[in-house]
């Protein structure tokens, strides 16, 4: 609508498009509005209730909200949707695309992923969570996915691809129950029944192993079972009593508790992945700040220093002016005095060498040498506190403060140079408080290192979860069959159609043995048969998927292992993830355009 003058000066309004202008009026009008209310009343019909289900609507930055609170649901809702069954197999499809990805990465005979990062890094693994952290996932339900992988290895460390497989297995269940027409809410009722029954026989087939710090044989099988699936088998012996041993170290168990953070992993390239080794004390990358000072010191005392070795500054701007050689000597000597009351400080005390968080110049370099005090430089604030947890020492942080009570113990640190490289890392051993130990790796190149690094984490936090619960479950799938014949029994307990979700559950759990028979080149579906009869005819849960050949099935034979609560929180998170994904039956998303 415009406003115009004709030649006359006089006001007319002219109507633009008038033929395409609609109208809606009488009870067409009252209708429309009347579908309007209805069509947003319909949206949030499907919430009410204790059973209601969620929405998930995803902000514009990405950030995505899973609620059934009507007024944030309204909020958003000039978005695209997709709704109903079409919302609850799109999100299916989703979490069973992330979990076929991991599925060939399970078990002993698993294949690697080689992922490529932004800055062209290379990273070859099979552990779960790696894989998933470094992929670039846009779906939403897929992140949830990834997430279920880091919680496992927040809270286990191990664990972290059969619980995403698990996950993947009972979302295409469930698929298959929703092609039936049973409702979600159902479904999932349904798998958290079947969840309880599972970890309550996990407990009943539990048996618990007995260690001390001279008998740790179990630990070390236990450990050897996880290595077993990663690129460092060959060495699976070797690590897993490095693990145990460090983690034994560090252990405090009377309070069954254990602080990897006392646990500094290091890596070299060069040497064997044989050579890896463990230090009762702390790796330094460091060498000693000049090349004549001793490269072995026996018991010494040590001096930890966050101050530099170098003239005080004032505050304060300020400008010397020297216009003769007289003032400029006065300057230097007055320098050359601060150098040597720091020196003379360190060894009135009685240090026989200090560490030193910050660098010092070539004077104060040159002094050390010369009164013999050998010195580090550029030392890691991190380094510096496991230093001084290891030798009983304290971080000084001013030389006034230095007293001989703060220096730090250690029988013997040394210099060791590798290879051909001019290379050297410090040695700090015996110490006076080993509760810091170092795990030394070596390796072919830098991927290799890494990868170990990441199994050594994995079978670390295999030891501390048995340090706090000696109880094991057998591996080969072995736990997962004897549930699966647990849940299949209990299903015919319920009434309801909950039963059908119960036994869904159960076919779920033959994933995990049946993805490892295939990933070990056997027949998947004869196998899974063979064992699960062996275990049902002779009522032992410790028949599993002979992965390796060996000729048995017997897990104890064997000597497969896993922790007990490694396995109850798989099967705990991965219905936590699906009930979540099941009660979604709306996606609201931004709009394409």
């Amino acid at each position: 609508m415009a406003l115009a003058f004709d030649e006359f000066g006089r006001p007319f309004i002219i109507l633009r498009e008038q033929d395409q202008k609609t109208r809606l009026r009488g009870i067409d009008a009252q209708k429309a509005n009347i579908a309007a209310g209805k069509a947003v009343a319909r949206i949030l019909r499907s919430s009410l209730g204790p059973k209601g289900m969620d929405k998930m609507l995803q902000g514009p930055d990405g950030d995505v909200t899973i609620t059934n609170d009507g007024a944030t649901i309204l909020e958003q809702m000039d978005k695209t949707r997709l709704r109903g069954i079409d919302a609850q197999k799109a999100n299916i499809a989703a979490g069973k695309a992330v979990a076929r990805i991991l599925r060939s990465s399970l078990g002993p005979k698993g294949m690697d992923k080689m992922l490529q990062g932004p800055d062209g890094d290379v990273t070859i693994t099979n552990d779960g969570a790696t894989i998933l952290e470094q992929m670039d996932v846009d779906n939403q339900i897929a992140k949830l996915m990834v997430e279920l992988s880091r919680s496992q290895d927040y809270e286990i460390g191990d664990g972290t691809t059969g619980v995403v497989v698990m996950a993947g297995a009972l979302l295409e269940q469930a698929e298959r129950q929703l092609d039936r027409g049973i409702h979600p809410i159902r479904v999932a009722e349904g798998y958290e029944m079947a969840s309880r029954v599972a970890v309550e026989h996990l407990e009943r087939i539990s048996q618990k192993f007995e260690f001390d710090v001279n008998n740790y044989e179990p630990l070390v099988q236990t450990c050897m079972t996880t290595l077993s699936s990663k690129i460092v088998n060959r060495c699976k012996r070797s690590l897993a009593e490095i693990a145990v041993k460090a983690v034994l170290a560090v252990a405090d168990l009377e309070r069954r508790d254990v602080n990897l953070d006392l646990i500094k992993v290091e890596g070299k390239v060069g040497g064997n992945l044989e050579d890896t080794e463990l230090i009762y004390g702390i790796l330094v990358d460091k060498d000693m700040s000049h090349p004549q000072m001793p490269k072995q010191i026996e018991d010494a005392h040590i001096a930890i220093l966050t101050c530099p070795f170098e003239p005080p500054k004032p505050k304060t701007k300020h400008k010397v002016d020297i216009d003769t050689v007289e003032k400029f000597e006065t300057l230097r000597k007055q320098e050359q005095q601060y150098f040597d009351e720091m020196v003379q400080k360190c060894k009135d005390v009685g240090a026989t060498l200090v560490i030193c968080q910050w660098g010092f110049d070539d004077e104060a370099n040159h002094l050390l040498m010369h009164r013999n005090l050998p010195a580090v430089r550029w030392v890691g604030g991190v380094e510096l506190e496991l230093i001084a947890i290891a030798t009983g020492g304290r971080i000084v942080p001013r030389f006034q403060e230095l007293t001989p009570e703060k220096l730090g113990k250690a029988g013997m640190v040394r210099e060791k140079s590798f290879g051909t490289t001019k290379e050297r890392m410090l040695y700090i051993e015996h110490c006076a408080n080993s509760k810091a130990v170092t795990i030394f790796i070596r390796g072919g190149n830098k991927m290799m290192i890494e990868e170990t690094k990441r199994s050594i984490h994995d079978a670390l936090c295999v030891a501390r979860n048995l340090i706090r619960n000696k109880s094991i479950v057998y591996g080969g799938g072995a736990a997962e069959i004897a549930c699966s014949l647990a849940v299949d029994a209990a299903a015919d307990k319920y009434p309801g159609v909950e039963q059908y979700a119960i036994r869904a559950f159960a076919e779920a759990l033959d994933s995990v043995p049946m993805a490892l028979a295939e990933n070990s080149g056997l027949q998947p579906i004869e196998t899974l048969s063979a064992v699960k009869s062996q275990q049902l005819k002779e009522n032992i849960p410790f028949y599993g998927i002979d992965c390796n050949d060996v000729g048995t099935n017997d897990m104890r034979e064997q000597n497969v292992f896993e922790t007990l609560i490694g396995k109850q929180q798989q099967i705990l998170l991965a219905t936590q993830v699906v009930k979540m994904i099941l009660k979604i039956d709306d996606v609201i998303s931004n709009s394409e355009y």
